[in-house]
């Protein structure tokens, strides 16, 4: 009998743990506090975990992807957000396009990088 998996949650760290956690508030994820310093953050299905720990070769490493339905509709959200004038070190990149599809990308406060964007016909 196969096992039936029920998620993936990365665990992603923070130069700054209280502005990240402002950070992915503001963007919508829901916050769950499971110590002091790490919590969970879900939105619609998805999580990561998120720690007050900071290593600057593994956070300036990491990316994730974040696919959405309609990255247009999404980054309109987005962008009236404005996260980079609310919070110090969040970049904010226009939706390419691409053979596979489109993405944009943002950098959250610690500079970890999320792609967010949808494949062509899935």
């Amino acid at each position: 009998m196969e096992p039936t998996i029920r998620s993936l949650r990365p665990f992603i760290g923070a130069k700054d743990y209280a502005l990240s956690r402002s950070f992915y508030r503001a963007l919508g994820f829901t916050e769950t506090v499971l110590t002091p310093v790490m919590s969970v953050f879900a939105w619609q299905g998805v999580s990561f975990y998120l720690q007050d720990y900071h290593v600057p070769d593994w956070v300036d490493n990491t990316m994730l992807f974040l696919e959405v339905e309609d990255v247009e509709q999404y980054w309109a959200t987005l962008t009236a957000l404005d996260l980079p004038g609310r919070f110090a070190g969040v970049r904010v990149t226009a939706v390419r396009h691409e053979s596979w599809g489109k993405e944009g990308f943002v950098h959250d406060p610690s500079g970890i990088l999320w792609h967010i964007g949808e494949f062509n016909g899935q």
